[in-house]
C-alpha cells in the first residue's frame, strides 16, 4: 500500500469519526452541543485537524444529512420490500418515515431543519438527498392517480409526513393517534 493511499484511507475515517461524534453529541445533547472545539476533544485532535476536513459546523451538519439521508432511504426501501398491495406499501412507508424521524431527531434535524450547505431539488443536489426522494418516489409514484404527476404527489405525500414528525415532535400532535393519521392519509391520498 503505497503512502498516499494510507493517508487517503486515515483522512477518510478521520472524516468519518468526526461525523460520527457530531451525529452521537447531537442526538444526545443537541445541535447547539456540536462545537468544533467539543469535537476535537472528543476524537481527540486538534481543532485546526478537524478544519483540515470540514470547513466549520455548517459542513458538518451537510455531511450528517448525507449519512442520515442514505439511512432514510434504506429504511424506507426495507419497510416496503415484500409488502403486497400498494396502499400497504404507502402506508409501510410512512411508518418507516416517521419512525426515522422519531429515532433519529437530530440527523432528521440535520436533513430537513438545518442549513447544512446542501442544494435540496436542484441539478446539483447530492446524490444521497436524491436517492432518499427516489427512495419515497419509488412506492408513492404508483399511487399518484392518473393524470397526477408522480414527483409532485411524492412531494406532497413527504411534506405531510413532515409536517405529523414535526408536529408531533413539538408535542403538538397526541403520540396515540399516529397509526390513525397514516391510516387516513394513505385513505384519502393514495390511489390504488
Amino acid at each position: 500500500m503505497s503512502v498516499h493511499t494510507r493517508k487517503q484511507r486515515e483522512q477518510a475515517e478521520r472524516e468519518r469519526l468526526i461525523v460520527a461524534t457530531a451525529r452521537e453529541l447531537a442526538e444526545h445533547q443537541g445541535w447547539d452541543a456540536v462545537t468544533t472545539r467539543r469535537l476535537a476533544e472528543r476524537i481527540e485532535y486538534s481543532q485546526p485537524v478537524l478544519y483540515s476536513h470540514f470547513r466549520g459546523k455548517r459542513e458538518i451538519i451537510g455531511a450528517v444529512a448525507l449519512d442520515g439521508a442514505a439511512e432514510l432511504a434504506a429504511a424506507v426501501r426495507a419497510a416496503t420490500r415484500g409488502v403486497d398491495g400498494p396502499r400497504a406499501r404507502a402506508a409501510a412507508l410512512a411508518r418507516a418515515y416517521l419512525d426515522f424521524a422519531e429515532h433519529h431527531p437530530a440527523v432528521y434535524d440535520a436533513i430537513f431543519q438545518l442549513d447544512g450547505g446542501l442544494a435540496f431539488a436542484q441539478e446539483d443536489t447530492p446524490e444521497p438527498l436524491k436517492d432518499a426522494f427516489a427512495a419515497l418516489l419509488e412506492t408513492l409514484g404508483e399511487v399518484a392517480g392518473e393524470g397526477v404527476h408522480p414527483g409532485l404527489f411524492t412531494e406532497l405525500f413527504w411534506a405531510s409526513l413532515h409536517g405529523i414528525a414535526t408536529l408531533t415532535r413539538a408535542g403538538r400532535l397526541p403520540r396515540e393517534f399516529a397509526e390513525q393519521r397514516i391510516e387516513l392519509l394513505v385513505e384519502r391520498l393514495v390511489v390504488a
